[in-house]
């Protein structure tokens, strides 16, 4: 399809009037048309499309219907049955009132597109910018940061269901792409095996039982890898995405020796976030967080927080379920820094803060990063009281260390952590804490050749660790952080919303397609209340908890 791009020529007359006549309080729709004007232009999106070809619809239009469509919660065929049926959603678009719309398969060839270009963040860059020249959105301030998990649309399988349905998925696969070639390596106990999808209470009973019905399923599985990898055998059916998927699984779930299949255990297993967990979805992995497991994917939502302006979402990442916050932290400040729209300070949670994550939000990019840290855990060792790291004088130049009670340390060496990160190591001599009057204050260490040991990360980090460490005992600290508890109702708003507690898509690129729709929808949202000065709703309560309250 070609694009050939559309020039917006406003509302049409009797579109406006018959909108305006029934709606004089007007609806969001109207009220984002009449503030923002046309909202995407096509020529946003022309390098998602080329320059031959049947005309395309307007991709400025599927923009706009895609974001109203998170806005509303509705499936990609009710948002094409809106434009053609309401008169509002015409209003927004420009549309004459007997405009016939486009047929729903036009929107997932539309995110296909914009996937493909690296277009993902498109959508959510010009509706900040409009903000922006409006006088509501500016750099500086303060933002924050908080993450919420992402279920995928798939089911969450254990160990057992997950090699049976990856098997059969790709046996599905097979009989419907190569039948005649399957039909030569299965059996009837092959159909009544994987027939039916694999549930848990399909599963023989008994630990001894289950293991030979979980190596059987390997044995048949490094059957038809064998076939399909076989030099006589066709090459295209080892591109068949379930082949490519079953062979992955196979290599992290089983290894064969001179006495069979067998299962992977322990440390012979790949880490999780190497592990596949659905066939249906490669980058969906299992996570667990606080108790409670899923598998799926993280959001990650950068808000404003200032007073006197609509707080606006400002970026989005999307991740694995096993990606930690820490690792996402660096990637916020560089979007952020890409839209122009860096924060002076930065409200997080504990999981977001690293001393080095302190130190590089200031050094590089001018943002005080405000979230605690881990405290000093030296004293879960010790009853009473404990000499902490804090309590020891630290010389860098001379790469020494004196103890509170006056004694110096007589090791200091580089090291690094399995990650890379720089750090130091610094001893005491047994001979030294040994004889110490407070040495159960500060140590113990077994007699060995060292007493009491700390560990030391390079020198800004460890300042800018033992300061924060300092400034967040204080009420003072406390107060300016309670800021940050108000990302939690964005969230809120944001999966009740948008419904992004659940992906619509499978895929990584697509869920976070689907994020940044979700995004820009909140947006909107909030600019329209800002603008008919809707006031923020109050915290929800329950009404056991209304009367702790009230007590």
């Amino acid at each position: 399809m070609s694009l050939e791009p559309r020039v917006d020529r406003g509302v049409p007359e009797l579109t406006a009037r018959l909108v305006r006549a029934s709606f004089p309080k007007g609806t969001l729709a109207v009220r984002v048309r009449e503030a923002l004007g046309p909202l995407f232009e096509d020529g946003s999106f022309a390098e998602a499309f080329p320059g031959r070809g049947r005309p395309a619809v307007s991709p400025g239009a599927l923009a706009l219907v895609s974001v109203l469509q998170y806005a509303e919660g509705l499936t990609d065929r009710q948002a094409a049955d809106q434009v053609r049926a309401r008169m509002d959603w015409k209003f927004l678009l420009g549309l004459e009132l007997d405009d016939p719309g486009f047929d729903f398969s036009v929107l997932c060839d539309f995110r296909a597109r914009l996937i493909e270009h690296g277009l993902e963040e498109r959508v959510l860059d010009l509706v900040l910018e409009r903000i922006s020249a409006l006088g509501l959105l500016r750099a500086g301030g303060r933002q924050r940061t908080d993450s919420t998990h992402v279920l995928a649309a798939v089911r969450t399988l254990n160990r057992m269901e997950f090699v049976g349905e990856t098997l059969r998925a790709a046996l599905e696969a097979l009989s419907a792409a190569a039948p005649q070639w399957l039909s030569a390596l299965v059996t009837a106990d092959w159909v009544r095996r994987y027939g039916a999808r694999i549930d848990s209470y399909r599963f023989p009973k008994g630990e001894n039982v289950r293991q030979e019905w979980a190596e059987q399923v390997g044995g048949d599985g490094f059957t038809i890898l064998e076939a399909a990898f076989a030099p006589g055998s066709p090459g295209w059916l080892r591109e068949i995405p379930a082949v490519q998927v079953l062979r992955r699984a196979w290599v992290e779930q089983y290894h064969r020796d001179g006495e069979g299949v067998h299962w992977r255990e322990g440390k012979d297993l790949p880490p999780g976030r190497r592990r596949l967990s659905s066939p249906y979805d490669p980058d969906a992995r299992y996570s667990v967080k606080r108790g409670s497991g899923w598998c799926g994917y993280k959001t990650h939502l950068s808000e404003t927080c200032e007073p006197d302006v609509p707080h606006l979402i400002t970026h989005v990442v999307t991740t694995d379920a096993t990606v930690a916050d820490t690792e996402v932290t660096e990637r916020v400040h560089q979007g952020l820094a890409a839209r122009e729209l860096l924060p002076g300070e930065h409200d997080v949670d504990a999981g977001y803060v690293t001393a080095a994550h302190i130190v590089a939000a200031q050094d590089e990019y001018g943002i005080e990063l405000l979230g605690p840290v881990g405290l000093d855990t030296h004293h879960e060792n010790h009853q009473g009281e404990h000499f902490a790291q804090s309590a020891f004088a630290i010389d860098w130049q001379a790469r020494t260390v004196t103890c509170p009670q006056g004694k110096i340390s007589a090791s200091w060496s580089s090291q690094r952590k399995s990650s890379g990160t720089p750090l130091q190591r610094v001893h005491f001599t047994a001979q030294d804490c040994g004889s110490c009057p407070v040495r159960e204050k500060c140590t113990k260490a077994a007699n060995g050749k060292w007493g009491r040991s700390l560990t030391l990360l390079p020198q800004d980090q460890q300042e800018a660790l033992e300061t924060r460490r300092r400034e967040q005992l204080t009420d003072e600290w406390q107060q300016r952080y309670n800021i940050r508890a108000g990302v939690e109702g964005t969230i809120s708003q944001a999966v009740r919303r948008t419904q992004i507690r659940r992906t619509r898509f499978t895929g990584l690129p697509k869920t976070h397609l689907g994020h940044v729709f979700a995004a820009t929808a909140i947006n909107i949202i909030r600019l329209d209340a800002w603008l008919t000065g809707t006031p923020l709703g109050p915290t929800r309560t329950s009404h056991l908890a209304r009367l702790g309250l009230a007590a």
